[in-house]
């Protein structure tokens, strides 16, 4: 990216590059300001390869599949890269075209990515197959030497989960298990939920710690509420009042008038108050 950014003025190049590291920063945790930030790089510099991929990631992040395709086919077009071309194949999926994605997978340029990319474009495959209702064929298609290979690479737990997710959805449940388990020896950065799913085909379930206390802290503080009324004990119209609270009224009904010492009977005549005589001593100076 650098070096496409010498193309740049030296100010207009460093504005750019705030940005980009912005969107790489922000991509997974705020998604719509990366994107955001993917916006004003595009309007700065939108003739550099690097901008429009990085333009591309950030909606492909928000699922505007549609405008991250463009994106992404622009960068190719200037860079000559085929490193993309899983992702694209995988934007035809997010607009609903599993077909398109399928031919993606059976293009020349498949066999011209390196082995990460060829895992990556099994794995869009593998999801257009079961997005055509093909969960048999999603199966097969993840089956590959490198789903079996005992070494341990940055996709590996992806593919194991994938593979383990589609035997799920066959009802091969004990195998899927299994790989389950295999992805999360394999996910050492904590890239799937590979334990949670471990978990409920074990029937372990987890309770939210902060959510009990949450509910218990509820319940303590319903407790002094007020007191309990039986039917029959209070009419409607003084529910409000015997809870303990006052009555609400709208101040823009028209039934409801202030008086001027701000209280009303509820009904637009002032509330009087009974106020006591002072006991004064005839001979009190």
């Amino acid at each position: 990216m650098r070096q496409e950014l010498l193309s740049l003025p030296k100010t207009l190049a460093e504005d750019v590059a705030r940005n980009l590291v912005m969107i790489a920063r922000l991509l997974d945790e705020d998604p719509e300001t990366a994107y955001g930030h993917a916006k004003v790089a595009l309007r700065l510099a939108s003739r550099v390869g690097a901008v429009r991929e990085a333009a591309g990631f950030a909606a492909y992040a928000t699922g505007r599949y549609q405008e991250a395709l463009a994106e992404f086919r622009a960068a190719r077009r200037m860079t000559g890269t085929h490193e993309l071309w899983p992702i694209m194949a995988d934007c035809e999926r997010g607009m609903g075209r599993p077909e398109r994605a399928l031919e993606m997978a059976g293009a020349p340029e498949v066999q011209r990515l390196d082995k990460a990319g060829q895992v990556e474009m099994r794995l869009v495959a593998a999801g257009a197959r079961r997005d055509m209702g093909q969960a048999e064929a999603a199966v097969v298609t993840l089956q590959s030497p490198e789903l079996g290979s005992s070494a341990v690479h940055p996709w590996t737990a992806r593919l194991r989960y994938a593979y383990a997710d589609a035997l799920l959805d066959v009802g091969r449940e004990a195998e899927a298990r299994d790989w389950f388990a295999k992805a999360l020896e394999a996910d050492h950065d904590g890239t799937t939920d590979a334990s949670d799913r471990l978990a409920r085909l074990d029937g372990i379930e987890f309770t939210d710690a902060l959510d009990e206390e949450a509910e218990e802290e509820m319940e303590f503080q319903g407790e002094d509420e007020g007191p309990e009324f039986q039917d029959g004990d209070v009419d409607e119209d003084s529910v409000p009042a015997a809870f303990g609270g006052e009555e609400y009224y709208d101040e823009d009904d028209e039934e409801y008038e202030e008086s001027e010492d701000g209280e009303s009977d509820g009904a637009g005549e002032p509330v009087k108050k009974d106020v006591a005589e002072p006991d004064v001593d005839a001979t009190d100076d």
